[in-house]
């Protein structure tokens, strides 16, 4: 019954599952708030083996689904130890800027960015007590994009600077960092009928300067540290774990 408790929003698929399992390996008991309930069941299922998981169906761009789960988290285990707010959406990208449709642009913050307030609001107080550590994930689309992008590059942007701003307000009491991931192959950590085998290709891989594309556990590795007491010194920082590619220079040839 001592095992710390954790928070992962989104831990049904991908990133986030990637990082619900890396917790549980490492003793943690683990709640999933994922708006998916095939996602997020398959998961608990999946991965009970590895220790305690559940899963509470979650909207995280609305209020009343958040106060709702962590009310639920107070309920079952009295405490909660770290909270991983993942949760996010990418699409509708919404066309060029000019034809991005505002249900569109509220859609993408709404989720990630008012979704990632949302969570912190209503753990901080069950954080507070246990000297809680918060990791937030945004993206290095934060830093550079592609076209098209706005909503979601503005959302991750977003996510950074709340991160650095919640490290002051909660601090001492609560760490609050953040991680951008880059390119991370998710395709096998998605929920059944989502799950892609398609092999990645060479050039995938070398134009990283690592050598490879990611892996979710690369994050979830992170996540892990971050939210351990040998990172108690690290606090309002965003991480970038991209292989290199936010420091390489690339011009058409």
């Amino acid at each position: 019954m001592d095992a710390r408790i954790a928070l992962v929003t989104g831990g049904g698929q991908g990133i986030g599952r990637g990082i619900a399992e890396r917790l549980l390996r490492s003793g943690w008991r683990v709640i999933i708030a994922e708006f998916d309930d095939q996602a997020g069941q398959e998961t608990a299922r999946e991965l009970a083996t590895h220790g305690q998981i559940v899963h509470l169906h979650t909207d995280v761009a609305d209020e009343e689904s958040v106060r709702a789960t962590l009310e639920a988290v107070a309920r079952r285990f009295g405490r909660l130890d770290a909270s991983v707010n993942n949760a996010g959406i990418a699409r509708p990208l919404g066309g060029p800027v000019e034809t991005l449709a505002l249900a569109d642009w509220n859609r993408v913050i709404g989720v990630n960015l008012t979704g990632c307030f949302l969570c912190v609001k209503h753990a901080a107080p069950l954080l507070r007590p246990r000297g809680g550590a918060i990791v937030n994930i945004a993206s290095t689309r934060a830093l550079q994009s592609e076209p098209n992008t706005e909503a979601y590059a503005a959302s991750k942007g977003g996510i950074a600077a709340l991160t650095h701003a919640l490290a002051i307000s909660l601090g001492p009491a609560i760490r609050v960092n953040c991680i951008s991931p880059g390119w991370i192959d998710v395709s096998a950590l998605q929920k059944a009928g989502r799950r892609d085998s398609s092999p990645l290709r060479p050039l995938d891989h070398t134009q990283h300067p690592a050598g490879r594309v990611g892996q979710a556990e690369d994050v979830a590795a992170l996540v892990e540290f971050l939210l351990s007491a040998d990172a108690g010194f690290i606090t309002g920082q965003n991480f970038l774990v991209d292989g290199g590619m936010t420091r390489k220079m690339v011009y058409a040839e």
